[in-house]
């Protein structure tokens, strides 16, 4: 009984605790804000400065929070530390968007004290996009000023070359206003970004780059690298691909590139017919072809549902090289190394053969390489010094203690590859993928 008793006193303190401890957590203070700044009209881009006096006569202040809101998205805000009463000064920021008409913005003020008490203040703010008399255009050390020619539509006109790669500069308007940039990202104009734009021509000489403020819509983006009148994409400025279904002995039509005579042509994939024309030389298949601005060359791969070839459990697919002493167009200026972006795909002839080749002294070093073969264009399966074998008296294949890691190759020590001389290596799988034979011919 006297047990029973113990407990129940224990729950009714228990109750009482608990009670009070909600009491406590019950709102406290009074927040009070009094704005000085009337919120009216602002322009997109702005840094809208405000004053707020701010006080809570009973206990002391925490912050004071302001959120921009365009409809029902949070797109600013800005928080003020209130550490005593009185005037506080803070400005927030209007971002500039892409197809964003004039409108109403909301304009939330929230005053809070240590005690997490709040009061809230909402005002309606009228935005306008900003009626720039002018643009700039930053190319580089030379920049073009782009004139107002229609509402929000801007153009600079000017002996430009073929590409210009370039940001655009937008001037401050108003005592509020930011200069703004508008620069590349993610293949589309973004503002904020000072990364370039790749404008691009038919041909060098008069034309005019233009640019709309609302909409981000710009000119010319007429990429002139096509092949068969299909335009290549864009990876950056100095890469451009192209995925085609292709056939053997099939002529691919370049377009747009001035200087065609000078590329270095890979004769395991193409061979040169004229002026600006080449024949496909490898197999029937689908390929990526990636035309290299940067070092002047086409690079080929295999693919497979628009994806990078591997190496199937039948011997079909692809067969990559990755490592040193070997690069296209020369090692001296490409060399693949152990940056797997860089692996080559080797031809696959068919009939689980696979083709790479090399002329000593420039696509693959005469007296050092250590290379080796993969299954992918990535780090994953690879052949090793029990996979592969060779009958090469000049090309050994490493197995971890004869100076080489397994599978990857090196040159028989007193011997070297002829400089100047081709020579095709070859991978044979047709004893299985855990058999491979390499072969090694100079022609």
């Amino acid at each position: 009984m006297n047990k029973s008793i113990y407990i129940l006193l224990a729950l009714a303190v228990l109750c009482f605790w608990s009670a009070c401890k909600k009491d406590d957590q019950k709102a406290v203070g009074n927040p009070v804000m009094d704005t000085k700044t009337e919120f009216s009209k602002a322009l997109f881009g702005d840094s809208l400065i405000f004053t707020v006096n701010v006080s809570d006569q009973e206990v002391p202040l925490s912050t004071l929070k302001a959120h921009l809101y365009y409809g029902e998205e949070l797109v600013s805000e800005t928080v003020i530390r209130t550490k005593t009463n009185g005037d506080y000064t803070g400005k927030i920021y209007i971002p500039y968007y892409a197809d964003i008409p004039n409108g109403t913005a909301t304009l939330k003020l929230v005053l809070q004290n240590i005690h997490f008490t709040l009061t809230e203040q909402t005002y309606d703010l009228s935005l306008e996009r900003p009626d720039y008399p002018y643009l700039t255009l930053v190319a580089g050390e030379e920049t073009y000023r782009m004139e107002r020619t229609d509402l929000y539509t801007y153009a600079a006109t000017a002996n430009f070359p073929i590409k210009v790669n370039a940001y655009i500069q937008a001037p401050k308007v108003g005592e509020a206003g930011n200069e703004l940039t508008f620069g590349w990202e993610d293949n589309a104009i973004k503002e904020g970004s000072l990364t370039n734009i790749p404008f691009s021509n038919r041909s060098a000489g008069q034309y005019s780059i233009t640019f709309n403020s609302l909409t981000y819509e710009a000119a010319p983006f007429i990429i002139a690298y096509a092949i068969n009148e299909t335009v290549m994409q864009r990876i950056d400025d100095n890469h451009y691909k192209l995925d085609m279904n292709l056939t053997n002995g099939q002529e691919l039509a370049f377009e747009g590139i001035s200087d065609f005579a000078d590329w270095w042509i890979d004769p395991d994939y193409l061979t040169k017919v004229s002026d600006n024309t080449l024949k496909f030389a490898a197999p029937d298949g689908q390929y990526r072809i990636i035309a290299n601005f940067q070092y002047k060359y086409f690079a080929v791969e295999k693919l497979v549902n628009g994806e990078p070839a591997k190496l199937q459990a039948d011997g079909s697919g692809a067969v990559w090289i990755i490592g040193e002493g070997i690069g296209k167009p020369s090692v001296s200026t490409n060399a693949v190394g152990w940056d797997t972006g860089k692996a080559l795909c080797m031809v696959p002839l068919g009939n689980k053969k696979y083709q790479i080749t090399v002329v000593a002294g420039t696509t693959v070093n005469a007296d050092n390489i250590n290379f080796k073969f993969f299954h992918q264009k990535d780090w994953g399966d690879e052949f090793n010094n029990t996979s592969l074998s060779t009958t090469s008296d000049v090309i050994f294949i490493g197995d971890g203690k004869n100076g080489r890691d397994p599978g990857n190759l090196g040159i028989v020590e007193g011997k070297k590859l002829e400089n100047g001389a081709t020579y095709v290596f070859t991978i044979d799988l047709s004893e299985g993928n855990n058999k491979a034979i390499l072969t090694v011919v100079k022609q």
